[in-house]
């Protein structure tokens, strides 16, 4: 016999935005139900963010270790090492797994009922728990759902061809790997496996890797890409998949059809919101494209019905979602909010990393704004150089008549540190000369940052 629950909160989706709203509903007394499908912490924690971060980690790991088995310029010389991915793979769940686990306590702490199933909506006050044998009613409903992988339809997933789920849990390494799709994915994980030892190759249809992105901004990325050894094949289109050969088609610029043999695909076209499998259709939302259209208070066009993250289309960044779900519980619990950021950051972690915060020049430029645009280069860093890298800068983005910060971008080692900084200070409203005048730690990456700012103002001490 099918039993019925009540709640004032029910949240589908346990990801970044679903679970901090329901930590954030239950801090606030907020009778809530959380419903998941599968683990806790959603494609961040188990399939996203967190693993790739942690293989990005072993990769850079072994390439160094590599790299002074050769002799180094530290002095530092060892052995040739070896790679035990299974080793890794085990050390990176066993991340994953304390990240997850926490997020249970913490919603055990708050009071939080989870659900494990996956839910099935019957309107904007009814959700059924398929395989759960559950009903549950609920005053306000917060759609959490995600995003998934964007397929193919000529490169069908299995076998040799690969999301970012299976190259993210190697059962063994690919001695050749293509990567379809050059954005921040795609060159994430290509540039890992190849410090992992594997051959790859990039296909991309636009005329450059990270296209989302400005030239100034990829070329240390470009450079650090051809470095390793990574081929390009850009303004390429893929055509199909010959299993027999192992080889991929692709069409280049001209209209020519190549092979490129290959052991393994690893498909990263993109992310789309995941609307389908749950009955959405039986709430006849307003869509935005293929996303769910929000207000400003990630209201849907139904009343009570709140949609976050992913599922609301871009930019699609578990930390967008974390602050969303944040303020839906507030507003649940009658407080006054809006989601009206300033600006939110965007990071690649590729070598170098990258990081866009605000407009950048061109945008900047498209609106109408009379910008100083000033970067200062790490290469006359003190910080980059005892970290051996000295390639990108620090870039400001800045009101030419006000001196108001509109943007900040920075691509270098460790930027996904600074993208804090940069965001507060367009959260403050910091002018050139607020950052110019702050004291900068020294010897730090941020010193790039204070002296973007002198430069701007047309006396950077160290250039």
């Amino acid at each position: 016999m099918q039993q019925t629950l009540n709640t004032t909160l029910l949240i589908i989706g346990g990801g970044p935005g679903g679970y901090v709203a329901a930590i954030r509903a239950g801090q606030l007394g907020i009778s809530t139900i959380l419903v998941e499908g599968q683990a806790l912490g959603g494609t961040c924690l188990n399939i996203g963010c967190i693993p790739s971060k942690a293989l990005i980690h072993v990769a850079e790991q072994f390439q160094q270790t590599r790299h002074h088995s050769q002799g180094s310029a530290l002095g530092i010389n060892v052995s040739a090492p070896t790679l035990d991915i299974g080793k890794s793979v085990e050390w990176k769940d066993g991340i994953v797994d304390r990240l997850t686990t926490g997020v249970a306590a913490l919603l055990k702490k708050h009071k939080v009922q989870v659900i494990q199933g996956w839910a099935r909506v019957v309107d904007g006050k009814t959700v059924d728990i398929e395989g759960a044998d559950t009903r549950i009613q609920c005053e306000h409903l917060l759609l959490a759902t995600g995003s998934k992988s964007v397929n193919l339809p000529m490169l069908p997933l299995g076998g040799p061809i690969i999301s970012s789920t299976e190259a993210l849990a190697p059962k063994a390494l690919p001695k050749r790997l293509i990567v379809v799709g050059g954005g921040y994915i795609g060159l994430e994980l290509g540039i890992a496996y190849r410090k992992l030892g594997a051959e790859v190759s990039v296909v991309e249809a636009q005329e450059r890797i990270l296209p989302a992105y400005d030239s100034e901004l990829t070329q240390p990325v470009l450079e650090s890409v051809k470095q390793l050894g990574i081929k390009l094949y850009l303004k390429h289109s893929v055509e199909g998949f010959d299993a027999g050969t192992n080889t991929l088609q692709v069409r280049d610029p001209n209209g020519d059809s190549l092979n490129l043999e290959t052991d393994q695909v690893l498909v990263a076209v993109g992310r789309k919101p995941n609307t389908q499998g749950w009955n959405l259709k039986a709430l006849n939302l307003e869509m935005n494209g293929s996303a769910l259209r929000i207000d400003q208070r990630c209201q849907t066009s139904m009343r009570n019905v709140w949609a976050i993250g992913d599922l609301a289309g871009e930019p699609m960044l578990a930390h967008r979602a974390m602050a969303q779900g944040e303020m839906v519980a507030e507003l649940i619990a009658g407080q006054h909010r809006e989601f009206n950021p300033t600006a939110i950051a965007a990071v690649c972690f590729t070598d170098p990393e990258l990081v866009v915060v605000g407009k950048t020049p061109d945008e900047a430029k498209a609106v109408g704004l009379d910008c100083i645009v000033s970067s200062f280069p790490f290469a006359a860093n003190g910080r980059a150089m005892t970290l051996e890298s000295k390639s990108g800068f620090v870039r400001v983005v800045a009101r030419r008549d006000n001196h108001l910060i509109v943007g900040w971008q920075a691509v270098g080692v460790g930027v996904s540190e600074l993208s804090t900084a940069f965001g507060q200070s367009l959260e403050m409203g910091a002018r050139l000369e607020d950052i110019a005048g702050t004291i900068h730690a020294h010897p730090t990456l941020g010193e790039a940052v204070q002296e973007a700012a002198l430069r701007a103002l047309g006396h950077a001490l160290h250039l």
